[in-house]
């Protein structure tokens, strides 16, 4: 687990104080930068990910989103130590949703370290159909305003570049403003659902100490143009984006 990788999305997310060293205990959810699947061009499809087909199968459903994800914290991943992930399919389920059909996938990561298990995560896709033209896209939910706590976040294209370079995710909707807006029918770039994650967990370690377990749900996307307000409310979190729109939905379990 490459500290250097740490401490880039360390200055990337502007944290304070120093970046995790060499056998310090990762934040959560920074495994994320690690475990590259680095594919030649030929390998990837028209949005920028590796072409389906191979370990997730070919649903015929051009477009792709990280819909959600359950993380279980066993052991603290710690920077500068070997590690290894092993992934499995648990799912894949067809729905035909409002928009037409969809379909959903569940992965199953494991990370060890030292012959330890130190972080399960379930992460859920989901595969969708291009738009219709001219269609609007489905109402957004509204957030909760009763949070405890509440902190606005500003996003940006570097940012959203930073990240992607950090977590070597190639899809095109944050970074390609004409393929996101004409090709999946988006309004500009998308802030990524595990940016929105990792900010939430940060901000549950920071407010409720250690974690357990978190679990997260997207609900509507945010544009890099566009601010979000972090908030908290006892165990539960939540990204609202302008409108009042709730963009995603989480929970925190304290250790």
């Amino acid at each position: 687990m490459d500290p250097a990788r740490a401490a880039a999305l360390h200055a990337a997310l502007a944290l304070p104080g120093p970046p995790p060293g060499v056998n310090d205990p990762l934040p959560p959810f920074f495994h994320q930068i690690h475990f590259w699947e680095a594919h030649p061009p030929a390998g990837l499809g028209r949005d920028g990910h590796p072409k389906i087909g191979g370990f997730i199968p070919d649903l015929d459903l051009p477009r792709r989103m990280w819909a959600g994800g359950r993380l279980a914290f066993e052991a603290p991943l710690r920077a500068g130590v070997a590690a290894r992930k092993v992934s499995t399919i648990e799912a894949v389920t067809p729905k035909q949703g409002r928009s037409g059909p969809l379909a959903f996938v569940t992965l199953r990561h494991e990370i060890w370290q030292a012959d330890r298990r130190c972080v399960s995560e379930h992460q859920d896709l989901v595969y969708r159909a291009d738009p219709a033209a001219g269609s609007a896209p489905p109402a957004a939910p509204q957030a909760p305003d009763d949070a405890d706590s509440a902190r606005t976040t500003p996003f940006d294209t570097t940012l959203l570049f930073r990240y992607s370079a950090l977590t070597f995710n190639g899809h095109r909707i944050h970074y390609d403003r004409d393929y996101a807006r004409r090709v999946e029918g988006y309004d500009g770039l998308v802030v990524h659902g595990p940016l929105l994650a990792q900010l939430l967990m940060l901000m549950a370690e920071q407010e409720l100490g250690a974690l357990r377990a978190f679990r997260f749900r997207a609900t509507a996307p945010l544009m890099d143009f566009e601010p979000a307000t972090l908030c908290r409310k006892g165990r539960a979190l939540w990204v609202r984006g302008p409108g009042n729109r709730l963009c995603m939905e989480a929970e925190a379990t304290p250790a």
